[in-house]
């Protein structure tokens, strides 16, 4: 049989997420923020959930008319009654977290419960309101969730997050399939050390920079925008035969 001359067809990105609806948590700042701004540009309507105002006030000012705010708490009852009344939704992506390291015999049980009710059960109850929203529109839907590499590898001092992140990715591959037949996509983007405002302040240790970037083969740290660009495909019809898959924005971390 002879080749086809015809060219292969270019994933539609963009055109794609025009006229869909998002809902992007932990949006205030970082990359939750780059993300909301990435999907209204790319013509969604984005509801973007945060809990400072004045975050709220300037991302909305920029979104050219397309992002609604929330000032909300996703870890309070309110905020999924909110999600509940929500007419449609496409799009979710599950970025809100936290994380506090600390050797793990100092670990209190502030910081633990902390981190299991921001980074485990809300993420869990934002997925619930999302599938319940998806499944009763019947117009499938796509969900990324905030993982790490983290959630595949372990670190000294980081006992907590890491155990939070794995659950994240263990959500990530039972949501799939549990979901897959009415197609709902579900995966996770987990980036290595990224560098945004927040998280400068650790790179100015020069033991510490040196240490994480020894870890990464492509020798660089991680920018918001490499994140941004692995959310967007999973959230796209680009990625529609993608389910259940961790996109590891690592530079190689976990390749060792």
């Amino acid at each position: 049989m002879g080749e086809s001359n015809a060219p292969y067809p270019m994933p539609t990105w963009a055109s794609g997420i025009a006229g869909r609806h998002s809902l992007v948590t932990g949006a205030g700042r970082g990359i939750g923020r780059a993300c909301a701004l990435a999907l209204a540009r790319a013509g969604s309507q984005v509801v973007a959930v945060a809990r400072t105002a004045s975050d709220l006030e300037s991302l909305v000012a920029e979104g050219d008319g397309r992002i609604e705010a929330w000032l909300d708490d996703v870890t309070t009852d309110g905020f999924f009654a909110r999600m509940d009344r929500l007419e449609r939704l496409d799009i979710l992506v599950n970025n809100a977290g936290t994380n506090r390291p600390l050797p793990v015999q100092d670990v209190d049980l502030a910081t633990l419960d902390n981190m299991l009710n921001l980074n485990v059960r809300a993420v869990y109850r934002t997925s619930q309101a999302a599938a319940r929203i998806f499944l009763r529109n019947e117009r499938g839907g796509s969900i990324v969730h905030m993982s790490s590499q983290m959630g595949h590898v372990g670190a000294a001092g980081r006992s907590v997050y890491c155990m939070t992140k794995h659950a994240v990715e263990g959500l990530t591959k039972a949501l799939a399939v549990e979901l897959a037949p009415r197609n709902i996509r579900v995966n996770s983007v987990a980036p290595t050390f990224i560098e945004t405002p927040l998280t400068r302040p650790m790179f100015d240790d020069e033991s510490f920079r040196r240490g994480v970037l020894a870890s990464i083969p492509l020798g660089r740290l991680g920018q918001v925008d490499d994140v941004v660009g692995a959310v967007m495909f999973l959230a796209s019809p680009a990625a529609a035969m993608v389910t259940g898959h961790s996109l590891r924005v690592d530079g190689g971390w976990t390749a060792r």
